[in-house]
């Protein structure tokens, strides 16, 4: 049968999505580009935060209405929102003909009536990255923010063995993949839950000695709480590592930060972003601000946003905090009003578009590796992104001028000749 994988959430469900496509593809199913030109439609959904469950519901709803019309024979759900709502989501919507948990692939397959396979196997999605993709190293979470419902919706942290992970990372290589993404909930704290000790250090040393030398290896979500002098010489040090680090702070305030139960202090934060400064200045420092947690001030607010001036992030996502069920923060006292909120955020993101500014300026005149992911040769440019660029969250480098030889997935020199906020411009280096 032909089947359609719609994958919504983060970077760690799209492995899942590409996990579930390989069981089909190795039972013998054939994966569709399209919803309209497929037999079944399954929806990989995020149930995180309220947007997130509200997208993931017109998701489901867009293929029920494709089932309606006769074009989708069955819809499957599977992941993160029935983890959280089960039953309950079941009754909601009683027209969906099969449900999955999150990983339960041998479920689909057996709703499908196929025979489930015994092994990790991917495969990529029409939507996947062409030369980036992401290699999950854990599953699961042990810390308890009061504001995330993870560990209750996918359960205690649960680490792949560095021999699982050393093997997929070969076989991304193996389908033209130059660069591989190590996500996790919070990479700090692989193998902990094995043999008490990050082993993530140790999983480093591992994939840098058996992936070629040209291929980049790119740390996304680590917890501030656990990240060390040691961590950050390791990143720095790496031959294929690349100097970027995605530590998302969450807040500047200790008070804040206690309520979240974060388990570290504003001084100790900015410690370590002066620390990896120090160790090397080109450092891409990428992080997360939650504006409007429940008791957050205006003194908490101010201070954050002086927090974000000294540490000079290259890089920020931010958001306001939702109030979600099942979380220790839902039932605090001193929510802050929703325009308060949004005031907030909007002068949080100013500022960092100025730093954001600042940082891209350090780098005009300079020459970096582009790794090349568009071509446009009739207008003679292309696009792609440097180490200071993470997929999909950040911004690109347009290349101009570019020969008729370079092709997508090369790496390139490229000298940086103008900067935007969060784009750059540049001219491929002469060799």
């Amino acid at each position: 049968m032909r089947i359609y994988i719609l994958s919504l959430g983060c970077a760690k469900n799209r492995v899942d999505s590409e996990c579930l496509a390989g069981e089909l593809v190795r039972a013998g199913h054939i994966i569709a580009d399209e919803p309209s030109s497929a037999d079944i439609g399954i929806v990989n959904t995020c149930g995180f935060i309220r947007p997130a469950v509200e997208e993931s519901i017109s998701a489901i709803l867009e293929l029920e209405e494709l089932k309606q019309k006769g074009i989708l024979k069955k819809i499957g759900v599977v992941g993160c929102l029935l983890n959280r709502y089960g039953n309950d989501l079941k009754k909601e919507i009683p027209s969906i003909d099969f449900w999955a948990k999150s990983e339960d692939w041998a479920t689909v397959l057996e709703n499908l009536d196929s025979i489930p396979n015994c092994g990790r196997c991917r495969y990529p999605l029409p939507s996947s990255l062409k030369f980036t993709r992401y290699l999950k190293i854990s599953e699961g979470c042990d810390n308890r923010c009061t504001y995330c419902a993870i560990p209750s919706i996918r359960g205690g942290l649960r680490s792949l063995s560095i021999n699982t992970v050393v093997k997929e990372a070969e076989q991304l290589v193996c389908e033209g993949v130059r660069e591989i993404c190590v996500v996790g909930q919070d990479l700090t704290v692989y193998g902990t839950d094995v043999c008490g000790k990050s082993r993530l250090i140790e999983l480093l040393d591992a994939l840098e000695n058996s992936l070629p030398k040209n291929i980049w290896i790119r740390l996304l979500y680590l917890h501030p709480s656990r990240v060390g002098k040691d961590l950050l010489e390791r990143v720095a040090s790496g031959t294929q590592i690349i100097p970027y680090l995605d530590i998302p702070v969450q807040h500047g305030d200790s008070e804040i930060l206690s309520l979240m139960n974060r388990g570290i202090t504003d001084e100790t934060l900015i410690d370590i972003f002066r620390t990896a400064r120090a160790i090397n200045p080109d450092f891409a420092l990428r992080t997360t601000c939650m504006v409007g947690f429940p008791g957050e001030k205006k003194k908490h607010f101010d201070k954050m946003l002086r927090f974000i001036e000294n540490a000079k992030f290259d890089r920020m996502g931010a958001f306001t905090f939702f109030r979600e069920e099942g979380t220790e923060a839902y039932a605090m006292e001193a929510q802050v009003p929703e325009a308060v909120k949004n005031r907030r955020l909007a002068s949080l993101m100013a500022l960092q578009e100025e730093i954001s500014s600042e940082r891209q300026q350090l780098f005009v005149g300079r020459e970096l590796d582009v790794l090349i992911e568009k071509i446009n040769r009739e207008e003679g440019f292309a696009e792609g992104r440097s180490y200071r660029e993470a997929p999909e969250v950040d911004g690109i480098v347009e290349v101009r001028n570019i020969r008729q030889s370079l092709q997508e997935g090369d790496i390139i020199k490229v000298r940086m000749t103008d900067a935007m906020p969060h784009d750059m411009i540049g001219e491929e280096a002469a060799k």
